[in-house]
């Protein structure tokens, strides 16, 4: 019999505030965290983004780190998600020889701080602590250190916006195999000009705040954050007495290989995780009580993930929506944040709803969820997460 995944602790960051409780109030209330750029440096201020409103300079005063040390910004959007993760579940109270995993899902890494340095260092050879910190890698170990010698197994995940969905999936195979005791896993991503441009040059960014699964939706707005969960059998969770906020019952990864930045027109991808997610956590569709869509806000993106919504669900697609005009697309960090925000809807039984969704996409037989007040018991929330090159992973968050 499959073990049972606990969820004992979550910590979020985001455009919609730092920590849990600021993240639900933005939701409940449908407040849009995404504005104009004010930190980045880059000539696209004009473009909307999620960005996180505090500066390097506050998050470092804020966890006591001094000024003049090397921390790049995803580290510095990370570490306080890992401490509000690490406080509900009383990490504290472990034993010393309880073995804890780090797994943390990224993509572009320590790149904010490279690309300002990188023409130095080209021309100069100068040695920099921040080229140093490029390597994706650099990010998680930065952050572990930044604990001490808390956890024994750290790594790092990189398949674009699905890699932090990946490192929680991951982390429930090492719970299970027995190799890791209690893993801590998410993500986190910052903005950065080569993010910026890249997607830019794509010309998929929408110049306004973005409208998922609207007929008239022009592209992506970008994001920053981290989200992070401590994840535990049910047996070690309720050996040691805390209390589970949720679990994590299903998930599954595929790639339909088909192009590399769009999925496959009829959604197959998408169709078989969402598929192979709900039949790991032993459910049928009838079962999940909302969907929380990738939803990107792309021509291409929303209307494949419909189409794959209705195959799997037929006329009776369940609550849909997309988070995305709420936070921007955060990217690698988007699968952790998200499935916090679904365990947070679970917990406080609402819906988040799609914001600035005005007329429906033709192909599709539904319309995303406009009304935060769910019509039945919210116990199984489907949490989509697909990156380019078609990697693509479902999470199913249930109640316990």
């Amino acid at each position: 019999m499959k073990k049972e995944i606990y969820v004992t602790g979550a910590g979020i960051v985001s455009a919609l505030g730092l920590g849990k409780d600021a993240n639900l109030r933005a939701l409940i209330n449908q407040q849009s965290g995404v504005r104009p750029i004010q930190f980045l440096e880059t000539a696209h201020r004009d473009l909307p983004a999620g960005e996180v409103k505090h500066s390097n300079d506050a998050l470092c005063e804020q966890l006591g780190i001094p000024p003049t040390e090397a921390f790049i910004r995803s580290s510095l959007l990370a570490i306080p998600a890992v401490q509000e993760a690490l406080e509900q579940a009383r990490i504290g109270d472990l034993a010393p020889t309880t073995r804890v995993a780090l797994l943390s899902g990224i993509t572009v890494g320590g790149m904010d701080k490279a690309e300002q340095y990188y023409d130095d260092f080209l021309q100069n050879n100068s040695r920099n602590a921040y080229i140093e910190l490029n390597d994706c890698g650099a990010c998680t170990e930065q952050i572990a250190d930044f604990f001490g010698s808390r956890f024994t197994l750290v790594s790092t995940i990189v398949t674009a916006c699905s890699s932090s969905a990946n490192a929680l999936m991951q982390g429930a195979e090492l719970l299970r195999s027995g190799r890791a005791d209690v893993v801590v896993a998410g993500g986190c991503e910052c903005l950065s000009r080569y993010h910026v441009n890249g997607f830019n040059t794509l010309k998929i960014l929408d110049p306004d705040v973005c409208r998922p699964f609207d007929r008239d939706r022009a592209g992506i707005n970008l994001g920053e954050g981290a989200g992070y969960v401590v994840l535990e059998t049910a047996e070690h969770a309720r050996a040691r007495g805390v209390r589970p906020i949720g679990r994590l019952s299903g998930a599954a990864n595929a790639c339909d290989a088909y192009h590399p930045t769009a999925s496959s027109p009829d959604g197959l991808g998408p169709y078989l995780v969402m598929q192979q997610a709900v039949q790991d956590a032993g459910l049928t569709p009838d079962d999940i009580d909302y969907i929380n869509a990738h939803g990107t806000g792309t021509p291409n993106n929303d209307l494949t993930e419909g189409l794959a919504a209705m195959r799997l669900f037929g006329d009776r697609v369940p609550p849909i929506a997309s988070v995305k005009a709420y936070t921007g697309h955060t990217t690698s960090a988007a699968g952790s944040i998200e499935a916090i925000i679904a365990l947070l809807a679970i917990e406080h039984q609402f819906l988040p709803v799609n914001l600035y969704f005005r007329n429906p996409i033709p192909e599709h037989n539904f319309r995303p969820l406009t009304d935060p007040q769910p019509t039945r018991p919210v116990r199984h929330i489907l949490s989509n997460s697909f990156g380019f090159g078609g990697n693509d992973t479902a999470l199913v968050l249930s109640a316990v």
